[in-house]
């Protein structure tokens, strides 16, 4: 084979959407560790990355919000618990519930951080294992109508990376009938509950859709040769599906 005839790996010179300057923010935390992964799927997807301090009280004038993973002050307490109360996320929570429903993604802590937050419902726990665990792992797309899920189909099924230690997604009976009545949960685990979480739930979204959290990482599966199997792209849709959102005019 020639050196022309190479595949080309991680080659996406050509934005996935069509938008042009949307800005979208990646918050750091003591002990976030994706942020980067977070910011270069951003980038991937055809977005501008602006990274955001824990510590700052400025939006910068983004136009959607990731919460990356990580260990956000070591999880004391319980994981999330200290950066619900970061100056950062007051104005993220503010502006989630705004009338502009500012679009929220927390990834694996930043899953945990949206719980304590009361963004989203429920608390995430230890795993039933009490393991860390990482895997490719399958994940079904239950609501595909979010604004960071809108590039998948309706029950697609697709494989990202799975990391976590405290992943078990708990929340009463009450609530977890009312996730299912409402169709807000966003993500389900197919083939093997790998945590222990109630009724498979591997993401849920707010009822506006602005505010999505799941445990499994998307940003790990974004460019061809360095996903799940080396080959997975499947996460690369949650990026792009902020930026149709936003080109759709439903910021």
């Amino acid at each position: 084979m020639s050196a022309t005839e190479l595949p080309l790996i991680g080659d996406y010179s050509t934005p996935v959407t069509a938008l042009s300057g949307a800005r979208i923010g990646v918050v750091t935390f003591p002990g976030t560790l994706d942020d980067r992964d977070a910011a270069r799927a951003v980038g991937l997807a055809g977005a501008e990355a602006v990274s955001l301090w824990h510590a700052d009280s400025d939006l910068a004038d983004v136009d959607a919000v990731v919460i990356p993973g990580g260990f956000s002050y070591g999880d004391y307490l319980r994981a999330g618990a200290i950066s619900r109360f970061a100056p950062m996320m007051d104005k993220i929570i503010d502006a989630a519930n705004s009338d502009a429903k500012l679009p929220v993604l927390g990834i694996c802590n930043g899953f945990q951080i949206l719980t304590e937050s009361h963004l989203l419902p429920g608390s995430m726990i230890k795993n039933d294992h009490l393991k860390f665990l990482c895997r490719d792992q399958v994940l079904r797309v239950d609501n595909n109508s979010t604004a960071w899920t809108n590039q998948y189909a309706q029950g697609e099924e697709i494989t990202v990376v799975l990391k976590n230690q405290d992943g078990q997604y708990v929340a009463d009976e009450k609530t977890l009938d009312a996730l299912e009545a409402e169709g807000r949960v966003a993500f389900s685990y197919v083939g093997w509950n790998p945590n222990g979480s109630r009724r498979n739930i591997a993401g849920i979204t707010n009822a506006a859709g602005n505010v999505v959290g799941l445990m499994p990482h998307p940003e790990h599966a974004v460019e061809a040769g360095f996903g799940p199997d080396h080959t997975g792209t499947d996460g690369l849709g949650v990026f792009a599906s902020v930026l149709t959102h936003l080109v759709g005019g439903q910021k």
